[in-house]
């Protein structure tokens, strides 16, 4: 039996996968083989919420309270319970992934309830050959550390250096540092989930769009954002404090005011005394043009080439339609196809589109302008988007820095031993009840709105349309019961 209503749709899972489909489901069930962005979410969801949630010490809060669940599965399965018990217990692997990641990126980030740990020794080290006996006594509690005397050349093996922890510069330099990665982990997010397209295009055969959206999408962001993250990794690579006038930290040019400067076609502005050039490489304004123009050049790729192609197709298919072969039937005429058989009976279509629509150059056109300013302006918001994992993940540490500060670090200030014992004792209680309460659940849940928020928006609108409808077994029991649900 033939039929225009496309059929449902029907995703093999098991107590793992299940919840992170429910995920994609609540932004809009996969149309008919249309591509799946859960399985890709399993290692991307957990990911985007740990660089927001970098602590190690409460990822372990969350791997334990994930692997009790995943352990008491059986005991807790079949059990009603409360409705937000519910929602914790069908999410427990995702819980325990998202501890388990964010127990890497709190150990990337150094950062403990805090606190960092002095693994491998820090990288850093106090030049006392190069300062005299004097300034070591003035500068006692500040001493300015230059990382071509007091920097072993050598990083730290694993994360961020320990010695950051007490720097009064900690925050300007996460704050650099946390940013561009949110840029860069962005930009690869939307770079995979455009290339997550073309299995749409491929599969639905929509040759058409691989060349007039999948292609020139792909250009345009690689032309300009990826080219900011270029940018970001010559940086990290070229200027250092050895580089002397020509790559040295003094004479780095900002790479937010190149971006800014590229974009709108300025000169680069003059750097400050005593340094070689302006750019970051030679050649660069040249490039940022050409890189600027040739993306300009995507955005009427993407609106106009597709909708003339589209008509095109329209009219060699009105005219295939309209060549009938006219027979002399007494006082009658029937317009019969090549074929021999009479267009009405035949449905093929009206106006030659094939499908019982006429075709509408100007209903075409407009959809393919809005399509195409969402994309070109979405790429600019989405991208600041992701500035988000940069804000909530020094947001967090903050928190986290003045909980210990102001609770915890009380209970230290005490020399009585036996007093400070029962202080320490209260305290502690006190400074983990809001550490569970605000850094983990409240901090917890703020990240993963925002991490869903990403998924939703920045990523899978770049690929899925979630149109479809999911399949349901026949069951007279389900068809009496929803009979009895109208009645009532």
């Amino acid at each position: 039996m033939e039929t225009q209503i496309p059929p449902p749709t029907f995703n093999r899972l098991n107590k793992f996968t299940r919840g992170f489909q429910n995920l994609i489901d609540s932004y809009g069930i996969a149309s008919y083989r249309e591509v799946n962005p859960a399985p890709y979410a399993i290692i991307t969801f957990p990911f985007l919420f740990a660089v927001m949630f970098g602590d190690a010490g409460h990822a372990v809060i969350m791997i334990l309270f994930g692997g009790w669940m995943i352990l008491s599965e059986r005991k807790f399965e079949g059990k009603k319970g409360s409705e937000i018990w519910n929602i914790f217990f069908g999410g427990r692997y995702i819980l325990f992934l998202m501890g388990l990641f964010s127990m890497y990126t709190g150990l990337i980030y150094n950062d403990v309830f805090s606190k960092s740990l002095n693994i491998f020794g820090s990288s850093w080290f106090t030049n006392k050959i190069r300062m005299s006996e004097d300034v070591l006594l003035e500068t006692k509690d500040h001493i300015m550390l230059d990382p071509r005397d007091c920097y072993t050349q050598y990083p730290y093996p694993v994360g961020v250096d320990p010695v950051w922890q007490v720097a009064e510069n900690k925050i300007s330099f996460l704050n650099a540092y946390k940013m561009k990665i949110s840029i860069i982990i962005g930009v690869l997010h939307m770079l995979f989930g455009v290339s997550l397209s073309i299995w749409n295009h491929i599969y639905f055969r929509r040759m058409v769009n691989i060349f007039c959206e999948f292609i020139p999408q792909v250009i345009f962001l690689l032309l300009l954002f990826f080219y900011l993250c270029i940018l970001v990794f010559h940086k990290w690579v070229w200027f250092g404090p050895l580089g002397g006038n020509a790559s040295g930290p003094y004479c780095a040019p900002s790479i937010l005011i190149a971006f800014i400067n590229m974009v709108l076609f300025k000169d680069a502005e003059k750097q400050p005394t005593g340094c070689d050039s302006p750019l970051l490489y030679s050649g660069q304004e040249t490039i940022q043009k050409v890189l600027v123009v040739c993306a300009l050049i995507c955005v009427p790729w993407m609106l106009f080439i597709k909708p003339f192609i589209l008509r095109s197709q329209a009219k060699k298919q009105a005219y295939a339609f309209v060549e009938t072969v006219i027979v002399p039937r007494g006082d009658e005429e029937t317009a019969l196809a090549p074929n021999g058989s009479s267009p009405q009976a035949g449905g093929g279509g009206h106006d030659g589109h094939g499908h019982g629509e006429e075709f509408d150059f100007s209903e075409i056109m407009i959809h393919q302008g809005i399509h195409t300013i969402e994309y070109v302006l979405g790429s600019v918001s989405h991208t600041a988007s992701y500035l988000r994992l940069w804000a909530l993940s020094l947001a967090h540490a903050q928190l986290s820095e003045v909980l210990w500060s102001m609770v915890m670090k009380i209970g230290f200030g005490f020399t009585n031993v036996g007093a400070g014992a029962v202080v320490i004792y209260v305290i502690f209680a006190f400074w983990a009840v809001l550490t569970v309460s605000i850094l983990v659940l409240m901090e917890g849940l703020s990240a993963f709105l925002h991490t869903l928020r990403l998924h939703w928006v920045e990523f899978m609108s770049k690929f899925y349309l979630g149109q479809g409808y999911a399949f349901s077994p026949f069951c007279f029991r389900d068809i009496l019961a929803a009979a009895e649900g109208a009645d009532e």
